[in-house]
This record gives structure tokens, C-alpha cells and sequence, in this order.
């Protein structure tokens, strides 16, 4: 792992020491995420409610990560030089105010899909704004160690999601989980303003994004193998967990169980969180041996689990849920190893606009998974045929395949 030159080092601050500082974050991570993955865990009652195609699902799903991409620039960007403590704690008010407008004003596909946008933005605010927030006050030999366990508290959050809002699902109805998320976005930030201490100034040897601009990142050969790797992960990553729930609920309902959203929810949850493991150790793993090389076995390993997963719908509930939490273990084992890698590899000065260009372009990836698979739901068969979900899982995989050709091709 690369060790930033002093010109680019923060002053020392009071402030949380390293391991309590990724402690609250990856709090803040679980309670200001709690919505993110509301409409992935209620897809089906959606589909029923509003009578939506598979299609306008994953359109929904992918509009909450293009707004995230398109908040990235600036959000993300401004970070070299404005405190990302400050766009952090805007961030999650956004999130706030989009949960609350999800429980007050949707009522079918448009409401859905622009609210959820926003929400897409909140989230844009808060990722990677975090990530710089905590490699600016800490550096040095155990940073990919750091950068691994917040990354793990993005998937937390997402993870703690699914179990939150299918439990208050059945409890008090939908709209009351996006309420609840909404609360779930201000208790974190409470623990970022009473916690986290503004940061010191960040000086850049070379002026930081106002000069610099994006360009030098495009011509960062190394940094953008990992962009663009990243880019098939997420749209392997994200397509799973926007249609895991789905998922789990045919197969139950395939073998003559109900199909009932809050235990899918739960073993959604499970798959999730045992991915979150993976991502820790494929970075342990990853920062001391040949980085693109395990993360290329990873992904060939990755391509064969999407094909296990998606055509076992036939069996017991619980084998299908096993291998899914096999092939999402897979998809993570090298998320953090990819970020890690695009943050190793940037230019002195540029971490902001390094992992500006990796958001935009790796979580539109993210974008385009979720509908990806919709479309194939819908032209082979629709949710209820065996052969769609197996082809919707071969769409899954093509990231990886992708993300393979990244990192060899650079």
C-alpha cells in the first residue's frame, strides 16, 4: 500500500483514533443506510401494488445509483479541498428527506423512480466522502486495512436494510420502514456531528482539484485498470442485491412455500453480511500478494457461482440461499482490493478526484446491472420461469468477465 508524501498529509487533529473513527462510520453506515435497500427488499409487493414489469423495476433500482453517479463530480470531487465531514453531514439529510418523501408521495413508477434518485445522491454524499474523510487524518501501512473495514460498513448498511425494513414491513406496513429510515439517516448524523471533529485543512502539493481537474486521473494507466473493474463488479454486485429478494421469494414459492417477504429479507441479510467477510479478507489477502492476480482468479471464480446460483431455483430454499451467499462471498472478495487499488495508485494531490472518477464510473455500473437483469427477466419468460432466472443470474456474471478484461487489458 502506497504511503501519501508529506505535502499531502493532513495536520494532526484530536479527534477518534483510526479503529474508533471506522467504528462510527461504519455505525453511521448502518443507520444512515437503512433505506437503501427498501425497494430491492419490497420489489415484489411493489410489482403487485403498481403493477410494475420486471423492466420498470430494475429501472427504478438503476435510477437510484444514476443519481448517485450524477451527484459523484461534486460531492465526491470538491473533497481535495472542502472538509468532506461537511458534505457528509448535508449528505445525509438528503437521504432523510428522500426516505420521508418515499413514505409521503409514492404512488407508482415516476414518484418512485425520481424520489429514489435523490436517494441515489444522499448516498453519493456519504460513501465516498467517508472513505476521504478517513484516509486523510490516517495513513501509513495499515490504511488498506482501514480502507477494507469501511468498506465492509457499506455493506452493513445494505445488509441491515433488508432485515430492517422487511421485519417493520410486516409490523406496520412499507411506508412506515422509509419513515424509520429517515430516523435511521439523523441518528448518524448526530454521531458524525458530535463524534467526528471538522478536519484540519488539506494541503496538496500541486493545488488540488481546482487546478488538476479529472484529466490527470484518465491518464493514471493503473488507477483506471481498477476503475474500470470496478465497473463490472458493481454491475454484477448491485444487480444481485436488486433482485436477491425476488429471487429468494420464487424459489420459496417454487417448492410450495409462501414466499414471504420478511424471512427473504433475512436470508438476504445473511448473504449480504457473509459477502462483508469476504471483502475484509480478499483485502488482507490482496495487499500481500500480486493484487490484479488474485483478483482475476477471483472474478473466474465469481462467473461459475452466478451460473451455480441462478439455475437452482428447482432445490430447497435453503441450498439456494447458500449458494447465493457463496457467489455474493465471491463478488466481494475483491471489492475492497479494487477500491484499495484505485486509491494506491493516485496521483499525489488527486485521492478526491481519484475516487470522483471511480464512483462515476464504477458505480455506473451499478446503473446498469438492475435493469440489465430486468430485461432479461422480462424477454425470457418473465419472474416466474426457471430459464429467466438462470439467464438473469449469466447477465450477473458478465460483470465479472468484464472487470477480468479490465484488469488484464490495463
Amino acid at each position: 500500500m502506497a504511503i501519501p508524501s508529506t505535502s499531502e498529509a493532513v495536520e494532526s487533529a484530536p479527534g477518534p483514533s483510526p479503529q474508533a473513527l471506522v467504528a462510527i462510520l461504519t455505525a453511521t453506515s448502518i443507520f444512515g443506510m437503512l433505506g437503501s435497500s427498501s425497494f430491492a427488499a419490497l420489489l415484489p409487493e411493489f410489482q403487485v401494488l403498481w403493477r410494475l414489469s420486471n423492466t420498470d423495476a430494475g429501472w427504478i433500482s438503476a435510477l437510484f445509483f444514476a443519481g448517485y453517479v450524477a451527484a459523484v463530480p461534486l460531492l465526491v470531487g470538491s473533497t481535495d479541498h472542502v472538509d468532506p465531514r461537511r458534505i457528509y453531514l448535508g449528505s445525509l439529510i438528503l437521504g432523510a428527506a428522500s426516505s420521508v418523501a418515499y413514505a409521503l408521495l409514492a404512488h407508482g413508477f415516476w414518484s418512485a423512480a425520481i424520489i429514489r434518485a435523490f436517494a441515489g445522491m444522499g448516498l453519493a454524499g456519504t460513501y465516498m466522502p467517508g472513505l476521504k474523510l478517513l484516509t486523510d487524518r490516517y495513513h501509513g501501512p495499515r490504511q488498506g486495512r482501514y480502507i477494507a473495514y469501511y468498506t465492509a460498513g457499506f455493506s452493513f448498511g445494505t445488509a441491515f436494510s433488508y432485515a430492517f425494513t422487511g421485519e417493520v414491513t410486516d409490523w406496520l406496513g412499507w411506508r412506515a420502514a422509509f419513515w424509520g429510515a429517515a430516523v435511521g439517516s439523523f441518528v448518524a448524523l448526530a454521531l458524525i456531528r458530535f463524534l467526528v471533529p471538522p478536519s484540519p485543512r488539506v494541503s496538496t502539493s500541486s493545488g488540488g482539484m481546482r487546478r488538476l481537474g479529472f484529466g490527470p486521473v484518465f491518464k493514471n494507466r493503473a488507477a483506471m485498470a481498477f476503475v474500470f473493474a470496478y465497473a463490472g463488479h458493481t454491475f454484477e454486485l448491485f444487480a444481485l442485491r436488486g433482485w436477491l429478494n425476488a429471487y429468494l421469494i420464487y424459489a420459496d414459492r417454487v417448492r410450495g412455500g409462501s414466499g414471504d417477504i420478511s424471512n427473504a429479507s433475512w436470508l438476504s441479510t445473511l448473504t449480504v453480511l457473509v459477502g462483508t467477510v469476504s471483502s475484509i479478507y480478499g483485502a488482507e489477502v490482496a495487499a500481500r500478494t500480486d493484487r490484479r492476480r488474485i483478483i482475476a482468479r477471483v472474478m473466474i471464480l465469481s462467473v461459475l457461482a452466478s451460473l451455480a446460483a441462478g439455475f437452482s431455483s428447482g432445490l430447497p430454499v435453503w441450498v439456494v440461499a447458500a449458494l447465493c451467499c457463496l457467489y455474493s462471498m465471491l463478488i466481494m472478495a475483491d471489492s475492497a482490493a479494487l477500491t484499495g487499488g484505485a486509491v494506491a495508485s493516485s496521483i499525489p494531490g488527486q485521492r478526491g478526484a481519484t475516487l470522483a472518477v471511480h464512483s462515476v464510473l464504477g458505480f455506473s455500473g451499478g446503473v446498469v446491472g438492475p435493469l440489465a437483469v430486468g430485461l432479461v427477466l422480462d424477454l425470457a419468460g418473465g419472474g416466474n420461469s426457471y430459464l429467466a432466472w438462470g439467464l438473469a443470474f449469466v447477465t450477473m456474471g458478465a460483470g465479472s468477465f468484464a472487470a477480468l478484461f479490465a484488469i488484464r487489458g490495463l
